[in-house]
């Protein structure tokens, strides 16, 4: 019974203790700034802590985790196109006592002023750069505002683990014509491409149609010396199966013939109309100059026939003009 009661009047003290401010509790990775009568007296760290009350008072918690500011920067180029980077900073509070109590009595807007120097280094780098460069050496941009920041505000009791450069945004105008030339490039590529395999194609069809000509070009020979071979195979079994005394030219215009009557035949079975003329220089000329003589022939023929009938014409008008002499004399 009297430890309850003991127990009971401690967990009173406690609680008006805990009342009145003598007690409090600093969470893990955080500080609280202690002042007394308004001046700094102490940091208090992570776990239970005391302080005296009403003489002793909280001034403030502190943040001691990385924290992230995200900053939008509107910048002009070497090559005089507005471009827009978000930058993204990376930094933490020192934990040390001297490094809380920097960044809590120096710093009366921590995001806002980190946000200023930001804006001061990029807008002192970029404009040193054109557009391209600006996308190929953004971790150089990011590495400067780090060095930067790092020197500016490690005396505010501030440290930057990484500034990055996370968005380069140009202008809609020249993203479009960005995005032209890169698309005419690979045009231009492309038709290199496409011209390329047009010449392998032609150089293979080229080299197929030589292959194909020489094949052709052998088979023709060796049909030739086929034809040849049974010509004078033929010739010799026709020379044998006849008289002696017959020549190969002989028999050789005996098989021309047959075989010309025989193509005859042919053409004739299959229906067609064909007509056979000389086709050699020689039996043209032959042919030419039969066909002018009989048109030389024919041109003498009509001229003497029209000759003769103007002469027989003649004659009948002169007998029509004379008089007849029988009826004179009959009349005397």
């Amino acid at each position: 019974m009297a430890i309850g009661i003991v127990l009971k009047v401690l967990m009173g003290l406690f609680g008006l203790l805990f009342t009145f401010g003598l007690f409090f509790i600093v969470k893990q990775k955080t500080a609280v700034v202690i002042e007394r009568f308004g001046k700094f007296q102490r940091i208090a760290k992570a776990g239970l802590n005391f302080k005296i009350p009403i003489i002793d008072k909280k001034a403030g918690t502190i943040n001691l985790r990385v924290m992230e500011l995200p900053v939008d920067i509107e910048t002009k180029t070497l090559d005089d196109v507005f471009v827009r980077l978000i930058v993204s900073v990376q930094y933490y509070v020192v934990e040390s006592d001297e490094g809380i109590k920097m960044s809590f009595y120096k710093f009366d807007n921590p995001a806002r002023q980190i946000q200023s120097y930001v804006f001061d280094s990029i807008r002192s780098e970029v404009p040193k750069l054109k557009l391209d460069d600006v996308f190929a050496e953004k971790d150089k941009i990011a590495s400067a505002v780090q060095k930067e920041l790092s020197e500016t505000i490690a005396q505010y009791g501030y440290a930057i683990v990484k500034a990055l450069v996370t968005d380069i945004d140009p202008d809609a105008k020249v993203k479009q014509s960005m995005n032209e030339i890169n698309a005419a490039k690979r045009m231009k590529e492309a038709a290199k491409e496409y011209a390329a395999a047009d010449k392998i194609k032609v150089v293979a069809a080229a080299e197929a149609e030589a292959e194909s000509k020489k094949l052709q070009g052998q088979g023709i020979a060796d049909q030739r010396v086929a034809i040849a071979n049974g010509l004078k195979n033929s010739v010799e079994e026709v020379r044998g199966a006849m008289e002696d005394g017959v020549t190969g030219r002989e028999v050789m215009n005996m098989l021309f013939m047959t075989q010309h009557y025989d193509t005859i035949g042919r053409l004739a079975e299959d229906g067609v109309n064909t007509i056979f003329m000389p086709y050699s220089p020689s039996t043209v000329g032959d042919l030419q100059t039969q066909i002018q003589s009989s048109l030389l022939a024919a041109d003498t023929v009509t001229k003497v026939t029209g000759a003769e009938d103007v002469a027989v014409a003649t004659k009948k008008s002169k007998t029509a003009a004379r008089p007849d002499r029988s009826s004179d004399i009959a009349d005397s």
